[in-house]
């Protein structure tokens, strides 16, 4: 005999390896299902971290992954993510208890519209069909990119399955995406021969065309750039020289000199990126003359900037168009080498302490850089302090940096997407970097990273506030109050917890830490780490600038005074240009920056 819930269970576990649970009445039959089939789910203590860990993992491993929850309150405690998930084009499927096949209960919601608002299908299994449709939410998933939603009634969860509903059907096998156009290739191809300053920019969609275009950029002596979750990508052995010049991030999170160099650029290839306003610096990281070429796997073009789109599988469509470029005779270019790569992506490192007595975020993640063995996996909360660790810890291999949440803007979905990105880093060491406020949103599965992390670290940049609501209002003349949090002692609570942690308040604090390291000995560290909100991140002064001139009445309607405002001026001790600009004043007794 089997139950409905067994089937769903069976069904999936053919296809998939992973499986992130919150266990209630809706779903509970389906996760005992899990563990009698020898596929034990990883619990985590917020249904939120149910659908983020799922995220997080195929982010890292391309593999759909499921997130099961309860009905009602269980459902609803997952939609952030599950909105980030669908704004992310990240397939998943998320298990959900649903109403009872006779009609819903007092404390049912539409499920399926609320999903439906978010552009997430809901299926839902029956005692004669649910084989056949737990597969066809897979595919869809698979097919369609995106996350899905499949109910469980609560009445049939334990229901013996009808004759037809044990039918599992095979998987169908993805579509395709069509072939690169042979004319369309060869135009490409020209505009990149005849480019003077070729750049090339890889997305997460350009992972399978990795050596295909390592191969063009050294053909083109290009400069290369990615986004923020595929840093990395045109790394290679040290000692193997390369022929095109790397400047790191393109867009809001560029070092100053990269984002100068990629200005300059005439012809801008764009493989496998959404481009997204931090890729794009809210418009401004491309010249105005340049001409932009995306290869993608979307219907149109993802941003209006592009002048020529192929839609493609990335790989066949770049291995095609370099082979016409070599056809065209050009091979082994000299790409730009002043300034060098190191150069262009140099990141000034600020002071030890800001003048309010609290560390510079820069010089705390350039010392945990040097720190930190390389191969790591970084992921990270949302919030004003994400620039310093997506831009000052470096990694090795593209998706080794995990931002969940960035899509939706959010924050508190750091520790929500951790079990995900433990379940994938294998022997990498898992870095999680929060600040005060996400972190303290997303606590409950503080736990689930001790529980599930052989060896990990956990770093709070704790400015005591909401720091990006602090830069761009509290500046601008609101009340700060609602914006700031008292101190709070992180290593305390993860003391609590079994964890070893540190407050750091100066560089020297770091000393037991950095013995931990060396000894490589297994356990989770905390650092909770005091910064200063004096120093801003150029995303976030991009942010302030569009909305002040969206809305310039804001300041005088606020009675506040503008005359100080230099949004280019340096802080800090005027070091450098990067994340350091704009001035310090008092607001509400707290040291705030304007």
């Amino acid at each position: 005999m089997q139950s409905v819930s067994e089937t769903v269970a069976r069904a999936l576990t053919r296809h998939v390896e992973k499986f992130f649970c919150l266990m209630g009445n809706g779903n509970a039959y389906f996760i005992d299902a899990l563990e009698r089939l020898g596929v034990p789910p990883i619990p985590v203590r917020h249904e939120s971290g149910t659908v983020a860990s799922a995220d997080a993992y195929y982010r890292m491993t391309r593999e759909v992954a499921v997130a099961t929850a309860t009905y009602g309150a269980g459902f609803t405690n997952t939609l952030t993510s599950l909105a980030e998930s669908s704004l992310a084009k990240m397939p998943l499927v998320l298990v959900v208890g649903s109403a009872p096949t006779a009609g819903p209960r007092p404390l049912d919601i539409d499920q399926t519209m609320t999903a439906a608002s978010m552009d997430v299908p809901t299926y839902t299994v029956g005692v004669q069909d649910a084989g056949t449709v737990t597969i066809q939410a897979l595919a869809d998933a698979i097919e369609n990119s995106r996350p899905v939603v499949l109910a469980i009634p609560y009445d049939l969860a334990p229901e013996l399955i009808g004759e037809r509903g044990e039918i599992i059907p095979d998987l169908p096998e993805p579509t395709r995406l069509p072939s690169p156009d042979h004319i369309e290739a060869a135009r490409i191809a020209h505009h990149l021969a005849d480019a003077e300053r070729p750049l090339i920019l890889a997305g997460r969609g350009a992972i399978g065309a990795r050596s295909d275009l390592l191969a063009l950029a050294e053909t083109l002596g290009a400069d290369v750039v990615t986004t923020v979750p595929t840093q990395g990508y045109f790394s290679v052995p040290a000692r193997r020289p390369t022929n095109f010049r790397d400047l790191g991030v393109c867009g809001g999170f560029s070092a100053p000199g990269a984002l100068r160099e990629i200005r300059r650029a005439d012809v801008v290839f764009v493989v496998g990126a959404g481009l997204n306003q931090f890729t794009m610096a809210f418009g401004t990281a491309f010249s105005d003359d340049a001409r932009v070429v995306q290869v993608g796997d979307t219907e149109e073009p993802t941003n209006s900037r592009v002048d020529q789109y192929c839609r493609a599988d990335a790989a066949d469509a770049v291995g095609l168009i370099h082979d016409k470029i070599l056809q065209l005779g050009v091979s082994g270019r000299t790409p730009v080498v002043s300034p060098t790569s190191e150069e262009a992506q140099w990141r000034t490192e600020g002071d030890e302490q800001a003048p309010d007595g609290r560390l510079d975020p820069r010089r705390v993640m350039s010392r945990l850089n040097d720190l930190l063995p390389e191969d790591r996996v970084v992921f990270t909360d949302g919030g004003h302090f994400m620039q310093w660790p997506l831009t000052y810890l470096k990694v090795n291999e593209p998706d080794s940096h995990v931002t969940v949440g960035t899509q939706f803007q959010s924050i508190g979905l750091g520790f929500a997407s951790a079990a995900g990105v433990l379940a994938a880093s294998g022997e990498r060491l898992p870095v999680l970097v929060s600040g005060d406020g996400g972190g303290l949103m997303g606590i409950a599965d503080a736990e689930t990273f001790v529980r599930t992390t052989r060896r990990g670290v956990v770093v709070f940049l704790n400015d005591a506030g909401y720091g990006a609501e602090v830069h761009q209002y509290a500046a601008r003349g609101l009340a700060p109050e609602p914006m700031l949090i008292p101190d709070v002692d992180f290593a305390g609570i993860f003391r609590a917890l079994g964890a070893k942690g540190d407050t750091v308040r100066t560089l020297a604090d770091l000393r037991d830490f950095e013995q931990w390291i060396a000894a490589e000995e297994d356990g989770i560290y905390v650092l909770d780490c005091r910064i200063t909100n004096s120093v801003r991140a150029d995303w976030i002064i991009e942010t302030v600038e569009e909305a002040r001139r969206a809305a310039p009445h804001v300041e005088e309607m606020l009675g506040m005074d503008t005359s100080s405002w230099n949004p280019s001026g340096a802080a800090c001790g005027g070091r450098g240009t990067n994340g350091d600009r704009g001035s310090a004043h008092e607001v509400g007794g707290r040291h705030l920056h304007a």
